[in-house]
């Protein structure tokens, strides 16, 4: 493994001021924003301090200019063999920002946005915030993975005639599924039939774990692609959140129109340090993402086989994609929620499942994406924690 993978230090750690170390007191091991703790590739620190040195702090390029939209462009088609062309892409500050401008963009107030709970607490901020509604349509947890209910999906569009977005994250978060073509078919065939656009948050496309593709929704068909905004982002899979960059796709001419009719400033300007880190990200960036993902796959195995072995009250559905583990609690003989639970017993800070909508409730979401040693000092502490209870 490169250095700053596996060499992790929770002393060094703690001295980083971003939001997942500096939240909670020194005596808690943070396993919950989806930051990994890994040290950033040398490429893109590289760029970054590169532009610094030569004092190139200034307003950057037009985005036509950073030739991002064209490296964008070839990494769709070689990763995902999706093509698409410089014309439709555009870039944000970040995939959040993102969805909430697609929201402003594509309805108006009141009208009805689809959401697949449980899900990433922003989906559900962002259709309050901007005055829609959510019809919620929750996942079902089956044997191993969490599915799609078409029939509740389909019934519940058909039944409210304001409906006009559906939010899909792909891969999921937190349930860590990769949904299939024949889902995503599936989905499609719905989306087309009762005219809906699709807001599509595909962040995490780059952390596939399984032996799984991931599937831009927009890739399979010039139909649906012309009903869908495609968000990503550089930001999860080299761990540079704090950079501020995303890529829209504007699957269609009428989409990207809309979009247009925003005003341009509200979403504020990229800055010359995330144009020089994420084409560093994107082109010098694979050897470190493929080491990373060595680790993921190896700790989501830890966790596999740790909660067989040692959680009787715990299930987790093994994630297929991203680097968070979504693990159902509802059986611990526990009063409280197992995210305040193991915070004070175990002190570890998990995402509190309630956060992520009604059918989060029972659950919390572990980070695994740290050292080996770290992730099982987090599972000791849990263990200690179930035991003295």
């Amino acid at each position: 493994m490169p250095s700053g993978i596996d060499d992790l230090q929770i002393e060094a750690l703690r001295n980083r001021r971003g939001e997942k170390w500096a939240h909670y007191p020194k005596d808690v091991i943070p396993a919950w924003v989806a930051d990994m703790d890994f040290e950033i590739a040398a490429p893109i620190r590289e760029a970054i301090i590169g532009r610094v040195n030569q004092f190139d702090c200034g307003y950057p390029v037009g985005a036509r200019d950073t030739g991002l939209p064209e490296i964008f462009v070839e990494r769709m088609r070689s990763k995902f063999a999706w093509e698409i062309n410089e014309s439709q892409v555009d870039l944000f500050n970040d995939v959040v920002q993102g969805i909430y401008f697609g929201l402003l963009a594509l309805s108006e107030e009141q009208d009805g946005v689809v959401i697949q709970t449980p899900i990433y607490p922003p989906f559900l901020s962002s259709v309050t915030e901007t005055k829609r509604r959510t019809i919620e349509c929750p996942l079902n947890l089956g044997d191993r993975y969490y599915e799609i209910d078409f029939d509740a999906l389909q019934a519940s569009i058909a039944n409210d005639k304001r409906a006009r977005i559906l939010l899909l994250c792909n891969p999921h978060n937190p349930t860590g599924r990769c949904f299939t073509r024949a889902e995503l078919e599936a989905i499609s065939e719905i989306v087309l039939r009762y005219d809906l656009y699709v807001i599509s948050d595909e962040i995490h496309a780059d952390l596939i774990l399984d032996q799984v593709p991931h599937i831009p929704i927009a890739s399979l068909g010039q139909e649906i692609a012309a009903r869908t905004v495609t968000l990503m982002s550089a930001s999860k899979a080299f761990n540079m959140a704090g950079v501020c960059m995303a890529f829209a796709v504007y699957g269609g001419t009428e989409i990207k129109n809309l979009f247009s009719k925003v005003p341009r400033h509200i979403r504020g300007g990229i800055s010359a340090l995330s144009v020089a880190g994420v084409t560093a990200a994107f082109t010098e960036g694979e050897s470190w993402l493929s080491s990373v993902l060595s680790r993921l796959r190896a700790n989501r195995d830890l966790i596999v086989e740790h909660a067989a072995q040692n959680w009787s009250g715990i299930r987790y559905s093994p994630t297929q994609a991203t680097y968070l583990a979504w693990l159902d609690c509802r059986q611990l003989p526990i009063e409280a929620s197992a995210y305040q639970f193991f915070l004070d017993k175990a002190q570890v800070a998990l995402s509190d499942g309630a956060r992520f909508g009604h059918p989060g409730e029972g659950f919390a979401r572990l980070n695994f994406a740290t050292s080996e040693k770290i992730l099982k000092e987090i599972l000791s502490r849990m263990d200690s924690a179930l035991k003295d209870r």
